[in-house]
């Protein structure tokens, strides 16, 4: 498989590639991770939810849909690989460590500042690609990592992606953020995903000096936003020194053993809880 520029069409196959539904034949949940707005951590919360699954022995997959900004590979630590196709020319995704499997557009593209200059069906078709032709195989999860906001690559997932499990929904306590989660949320429900709840990033802090609780934002909103739409808050996470170090190095905080990790991993339970609890139902 040749390396993107960013401008030509995703390449296609000589034969034809099967469909989503019997590709993602074997994964037992599909999950989809998004938000409202961007620069609220919906890709630090989409990896370490892949890795916390991961750490519980889930074998897991995720892929990262955000064809203009793709941060997945950069926050696992993966930057400028590339992909490679097996014998049957199907796309061959990266493994990190044994039960985490990852592909992204970035794995394509010759320079990693080049940008991706994509219509829709361009992106709707790379998209397709990466749930059909990639070689999946049998995982507990797939996590699928959406850009910010409404637009074509969310309503081409929530098209292409064979019974969903839902959608987590990431946020940050500010008004702004908080208004375009409900977008988000009634977008979730308008295209049949079922909102698995809502978690709240950058949560306040803890003062380095005397270990009282800040908050830098106002509180509250994630929970009423919650509870006005009838979802659960599966969780707050800190704005912490280790959670911004983590996504800088390309070391998941969830994979520590710490008091952030100890947090998503609750999160991530719920999580679990949520999706499994309604499969066996």
């Amino acid at each position: 498989m040749h390396a993107f520029t960013g401008k030509e069409k995703a390449p296609s196959k000589k034969a034809p590639a099967p469909s989503a539904a019997e590709n993602l034949k074997n994964v037992k949940h599909k999950l989809i991770v998004m938000s409202g707005k961007g620069g609220v951590g919906k890709s630090t919360v989409a990896v370490n939810l892949a890795v916390s699954l991961a750490k519980k022995g889930k074998a897991v997959g995720i892929l990262d849909a955000d064809m203009h900004g793709p941060s997945v590979p950069k926050l696992l630590g993966m930057s400028n690989l590339p992909l490679t196709v097996n014998d049957e020319e199907r796309i061959v995704p990266f493994m990190v460590a044994p039960s985490l499997k990852v592909i992204s557009i970035a794995f394509l593209l010759r320079d990693p500042d080049s940008p991706v200059i994509w219509r829709g069906p361009i992106k709707m078709g790379a998209i397709k690609q990466f749930l059909e032709e990639v070689e999946w195989g049998a995982l507990d999860y797939l996590i699928i990592d959406l850009p910010p906001g409404t637009g074509d690559e969310p309503l081409s997932v929530a098209q292409l992606v064979p019974d969903p499990d839902g959608a987590v929904i990431v946020t940050t306590p500010q008004d702004v953020a908080l208004i375009s989660v409900r977008k988000s949320i009634n977008f979730a429900k308008a295209v049949g995903l079922r909102p698995i709840g809502l978690i709240e990033n950058m949560s306040g802090m803890k003062c380095p000096h005397c270990g009282k609780d800040i908050k830098l934002f106002n509180d509250g909103g994630a929970e009423s936003t919650a509870k006005e739409h009838g979802i659960p808050l599966l969780g707050k996470l800190p704005l912490s020194v280790g959670i911004a170090n983590s996504g800088d190095s390309g070391s998941p905080f969830a994979a520590a053993d710490d008091d952030d990790a100890a947090i998503f991993d609750a999160i991530t339970e719920r999580i679990v809880a949520a999706v499994e609890q309604k499969k066996e139902a």
